[in-house]
């Protein structure tokens, strides 16, 4: 749902988690939008009003996939400007390596996701990913790896 909006345009921040467990990495299946339903994202999702960025990823996670996970680092913070059913939308996407410390992997219902699991580095269907994925996929797996920015 928008977040800011002028006219047809809107800003939308949302957060996410690049959890890592050796050589896997948690992805989501993406149900919603359409154009997007069957690809895979990161878990995580829009700030809620006044929320800090880092309490969004976590609620965020928690909500997809059942995991209580923890921040341990910012990896990085990207913008896209791309057409949605409700305008053109600026996204701005704050991705944080996340540590899961509790919970139970399980599958989000009627959410934007409705399936989540762990994928093999060697095993990520590359053609079926969205572009947040490809762009912090490459520092997922390096350790420490944090945004310098």
């Amino acid at each position: 749902m928008p977040q800011s909006r002028s006219d047809d345009r809107f800003t939308r921040v949302a957060a996410y988690g690049v959890i890592v467990d050796g050589d896997r990495i948690l992805l989501c299946r993406l149900s919603w939008p359409k154009v997007h339903a069957g690809r895979w994202t990161l878990p995580g999702g829009g700030l809620d009003f006044g929320e800090p960025p880092q309490n969004a990823m976590v609620r965020e996670v928690r909500e997809e996939t059942g995991l209580e996970v923890v921040a341990a680092g910012l990896l990085g913070v990207d913008s896209i400007c791309a057409p949605t059913a409700y305008g053109d939308m600026h996204g701005i996407r704050i991705v944080y390596r996340a540590t899961v410390v509790g919970g139970s992997l399980r599958n989000e219902v009627d959410g934007s996701t409705d399936l989540c699991q762990w994928w093999p580095r060697h095993e990520i269907p590359h053609d079926r990913i969205v572009d947040l994925v490809a762009e912090f996929l490459p520092r997922a797996f390096v350790p420490g790896a944090t945004s310098q920015t």
